[in-house]
Order: structure tokens, then C-alpha cells, then sequence
């Protein structure tokens, strides 16, 4: 479970020492991200050599960080003070292009 500004996010279906009053509903968070050129040239040249390619690797960090500030965001606007069941999706959308997909359910918690 992690606290970000007073909103409780958790991966389980509850969060231990809160009770869950209300469910608000399905709650996401999208990205869709592609590198720059100079970044798509340097992670093609490391992909020949082989290895970890820090390129992509920073840009799906990013991008993981954005999905989940939308997450939170859309549960916000839905009334949740909290997320449950937080699970991300990834699949490429195109050659140089990514999606994130961060979601939950959207709860009102109080603290027990």
C-alpha cells in the first residue's frame, strides 16, 4: 500500500487498517509515448549490440509514473479518496510507440 497525499493506493482488494465505505467505480489512467529520434537511433544501435537499452527503459519509468498521476487523477474526479486492485497494461501500439495503461477500482476509504 503506498499513501500519495492522502490518497491510498493499494494492488491488493483491500488495504489493511482502512475500511472501504464506498466503491466509486473502474478507474484508468492511459499514456501513449514514442522516443525522440535521437533516442530511437541510440536504443536501435544498443539493440544490435545487445544489452539493456536504457532509452526505453527511462521512457517506460516515465511513462509508468504519467499513467498512474492519471490514475489518480481520474479517480479523484470520481470522488475516490483511494485505488484498489491497481494493475498495469503495456502493448505496443505501433513501431516506436507504447501504451501504458494504469487501472483500478476507485473507493472512498476512511482510516479504521
Amino acid at each position: 500500500m503506498v499513501s500519495v497525499e492522502e490518497f491510498v493506493i493499494s494492488s491488493a482488494n483491500n488495504v489493511p487498517g482502512y475500511k472501504i465505505l464506498e466503491t466509486k467505480g473502474f478507474s484508468y489512467g492511459l499514456i501513449v509515448r514514442s522516443r525522440g529520434l535521437g533516442g530511437q537511433i541510440r536504443g536501435e544501435l544498443r539493440s544490435i549490440l545487445s544489452g539493456e537499452i536504457k532509452e526505453y527503459q527511462q521512457m517506460m519509468e516515465e511513462s509508468i509514473d504519467k499513467a498512474l498521476q492519471k490514475l489518480i487523477d481520474h479517480a479523484k474526479s470520481m470522488g475516490a479518496n483511494g485505488l484498489v486492485a491497481i494493475r498495469y497494461d503495456s502493448d505496443a501500439v505501433a513501431t516506436n510507440m507504447q501504451e501504458i495503461l494504469a487501472y483500478g477500482t476507485a473507493v472512498v476509504v476512511e482510516k479504521e
